[in-house]
């Protein structure tokens, strides 16, 4: 018989490295995400400060910025029609806000389908292109001669000045809205027996309505930047025209006054328009 085999001491088991620590990830979150609304007051009273500052210990003339103080005056007295031209500042502000909304809801009414137009037809986008694409650089004083002999020195000028401004912006924003539609979604309905017509008003333009906002913010800015422009011909009443004929006279309230009445209108109704947006399509940024 055979020896049995040696007995062999037991080896230990090599031992086990401890785990690795845990780490605690915080949520993750879309860049710059979070509310701004504490920052933004702190940055227009920075603003404030730094202007009451710089005028009131002289480091800048009062005939290039004159004091806030000033600017209030300036305002009450615009209010009761005590400057130039004798008008109050709500006659100003009614005849602007009519030539400025007038000619936003004619381009948003006409560049709109026409955008959606360029985007899903080819003979849409070879017609409206190129006059779209040869006006949309050029500023609207380089054709403002030429609305004035076509159209008068009459509202209508004004009007057709500022829709022009407005329109491109709001077409090209239409015609990129149509083509951010995904491919999936519009085969998708035609899978289901979707006409062309249903694909277009049930598909496509609740999805290019994102982009169609965007372009109307965008827009209503242009309205109000080609203002002053618009109200040069031979305006009697408006804040661009109250703010060029303060200029003549060197009144840098009234014309601060002015700019200042101008933007807090537009930025109003760029938050009107934005609380308009999340009603109409509460799915943006969720997708």
């Amino acid at each position: 018989m055979s020896a049995p085999p040696p007995a062999t001491a037991e080896r230990p088991a090599p031992a086990s490295k401890p785990p690795p620590p845990t780490k605690t990830v915080a949520g993750y979150s879309v860049p710059g995400e979070g509310p701004s609304l504490a920052i933004s007051i702190v940055t227009v009273i920075a603003i404030f400060a730094l202007w009451w500052v710089a005028t009131h210990f002289g480091w800048i003339r009062d005939i290039f910025l004159p004091t806030p103080e000033r600017i209030a005056g300036s305002f009450v007295e615009a209010w009761r029609g005590d400057i130039q031209g004798g008008k109050p500042l709500w006659e100003h502000f009614w005849w602007s806000l009519v030539r400025v909304f007038a000619a936003f809801v004619f381009a948003c009414v006409t560049a709109i389908p026409a955008g959606i137009a360029m985007g899903v037809s080819r003979v849409a986008r070879g017609i409206f292109d190129p006059p779209v694409e040869f006006y949309r650089p050029l500023p609207p004083l380089a054709y403002l001669p030429l609305i004035v002999i076509w159209f008068g020195i009459e509202e209508t000028a004004k009007i057709v000045l500022i829709y022009l401004a407005c329109f491109a912006p709001l077409a090209m924003a239409a015609r990129a809205g149509v083509k951010s539609v995904m491919i999936e979604q519009i085969s998708a309905a035609y899978s289901m027996g979707a006409s062309k017509w249903q694909v277009i008003w049930h598909v496509i333009i609740p999805a290019a309505m994102p982009e169609i906002f965007t372009g109307m913010r965008i827009a209503i800015g242009f309205c109000w930047t080609t203002l002053v422009a618009a109200e040069m011909v031979a305006a009697t009443a408006g804040l661009g025209q109250m703010v060029l004929n303060a200029s003549n006279f060197l009144r840098t309230d009234v014309v601060i006054m002015g700019i200042v009445v101008i933007g807090a209108v537009a930025y109003a109704f760029d938050l009107l328009m934005r609380y308009i947006e999340r009603l109409v399509v509460p799915w943006k940024g969720r997708a």
